[in-house]
């Protein structure tokens, strides 16, 4: 008999112990954080996401319990470029090995080149899809192309500036002993 899982919190060692899997369409206003990057109301829009859990050398003293992870949305952000709405895809396939407790995972997640976490029974999956597409949001948004021309002057032409200035050195040497 299979075990039904939730997403919010779930076991992870059973989870792997059974080698199941999760998926599912997520509004992004579910999502708190990853909704707030977005410049604009997106309704309608979802993250997909699907996780499946393994457990490595189960005939082993510690099996390896482990969690993989894929995650895609499309946040609409301002262009740096131009200041217009750009479409950004963000997409996650990432896999975690999940350890006793957060010293082990913090001293081994150094060398290790997979992610580690501590094991939970009650493990927030949907905040560790968030995490992860956070993380994949692009610090400066731009269109490859920009669909307005891009203004790449700042000088204003309606401008006077006016009479040139004295150099405020010049002064200075005026003031020096011995110069005239």
């Amino acid at each position: 008999m299979k075990r039904s899982f939730s997403p919010q919190q779930l076991d992870v060692r059973a989870f792997a112990e059974e080698g199941a899997q999760l998926s599912g369409e997520t509004p992004l206003a579910a999502f708190a954080r990853l909704a707030a990057e977005a410049s604009a109301d997106q309704p309608g829009q979802a993250v997909a996401w699907s996780a499946r859990g393994e457990l490595r050398n189960p005939g082993h003293l510690h099996p390896e319990v482990w969690l993989h992870l894929e995650a895609s949305a499309a946040l609409r952000l301002t262009c740096q470029r131009c200041l217009e709405p750009v479409d950004v895809p963000l997409a996650v396939d990432r896999s975690f090995r999940f350890v006793a407790d957060e010293d082990t995972a913090a001293a081994q997640d150094e060398a290790a080149e997979e992610d580690v976490l501590a094991i939970s029974r009650s493990f927030d999956l949907p905040g560790l899809v968030e995490d992860e597409l956070l993380m994949e949001v692009p610090a400066v948004p731009r269109h490859d192309v920009c669909p307005v021309p891009v203004r790449l002057s700042a000088a204003d032409p309606d401008f006077d500036a006016g009479e040139p200035r004295e150099n405020p050195f010049a002064r200075l040497k005026a003031l020096k002993p011995g110069k005239s």
